[in-house]
């Protein structure tokens, strides 16, 4: 059985650069199709990423009105900690808020004299809000708008990132089908190709086939170097396709970095390396095999 598969392996690797020009051009075509998924994977961990960071980033933004008391304010603050739907919840005094915002705007004199010169404090308490799903605001926003509270809340708001997300979620669903539409294509391409390669390569070695069947060798045998050599179209089309994007990584990385510095595209590329190669690898071979296999039952008649 080794000596068998030794021997398939070597005819594989025979024929492979028999039809040099013809196994480059079919390896060019595995490597963009899997240079393409390769690349759709790496945007799917950067759109979850940035999703993940806006995310974390939105809140509920709840005003007072003047008179209401401290006591009142802390009330509903607790009340809010018993939601189920609710995250933190943090309470901003008047008197933060004034020290936040003289904190903010210290380099602008003119805001710096106007707050010096009015005789009160202008700014309202507020609660920020952050629940555990975005999904949940509108839950928390209704409880606030309750007919109890109108007495004491002056103005719910929302955080503006979330329109930013929803936005975001619709550019990464569009990007994401295109994607995928676009490996489905490249897929399809690269398995035509690699059966007329197969197809080439059965057709110039029909009559060492002929000899074979009149030696008797088997089925299995006679097929086996061309599954080797649509394995060998796989794997070297997943290798070139990480060499390829390597670069792309390298010079993303800064520019990616610049909107999520939580993110290094780099670190991160080269942590998963293996795994990214070996899903790489796995997906080539797959597409490969099956293409070879599908050429050798239509094509070889044994």
């Amino acid at each position: 059985m080794a000596t068998t598969l030794a021997r398939i392996i070597k005819y594989g690797l025979q024929g492979f650069s028999r039809n040099v020009l013809l196994s480059f051009g079919t390896v060019a075509v595995m490597t963009l199709a899997l240079f393409v998924f390769l690349g759709l994977s790496i945007f799917g961990i950067l759109a979850d990423t940035s999703l993940t960071i806006l995310r974390d980033k939105i809140d509920i933004s709840v005003y007072f009105k003047p008179a209401s008391s401290e006591d009142d304010i802390l009330q509903v603050k607790r009340s809010l900690e018993s939601l189920a739907e609710v995250k933190s919840v943090e309470y901003i005094s008047r008197d933060r808020a004034l020290g936040i915002f003289k904190e903010r705007h210290q380099d602008d004199e003119t805001i710096s004299q106007a707050i010096t010169i009015l005789e009160e404090n202008p700014l309202s308490a507020s609660i920020n809000i952050k629940a555990h799903d975005p999904r949940e605001y509108p839950v928390i926003t209704a409880y606030l708008n309750n007919e109890n509270l109108s007495d004491l809340v002056d103005q719910v708001t929302y955080n503006q990132n979330q329109l930013v997300i929803n936005r975001l979620v619709s550019i990464v669903q569009t990007a994401q089908r295109a994607g995928i539409t676009l490996i489905v294509v490249l897929s399809v391409i690269a398995v035509f190709v690699t059966l007329n390669t197969i197809m080439l390569a059965i057709y110039s070695t029909r009559d060492e086939i002929g000899i074979m069947r009149l030696v008797g060798a088997s089925n299995k045998f006679i097929r086996g170097p061309y599954i080797v050599q649509g394995a060998l179209y796989g794997l070297l089309g997943a290798v070139f396709s990480v060499l390829l994007i390597l670069p792309l990584v390298y010079a993303g990385t800064p520019y990616i970095s610049v909107l999520m510095p939580e993110m290094n595209l780099q670190s991160y590329f080269y942590r998963h390396l293996p795994s990214l190669l070996g899903y790489q690898i796995l997906f080539g071979i797959i597409l490969g095999t099956v293409s070879s296999y599908i050429a050798v039952r239509r094509y070889l008649k044994i």
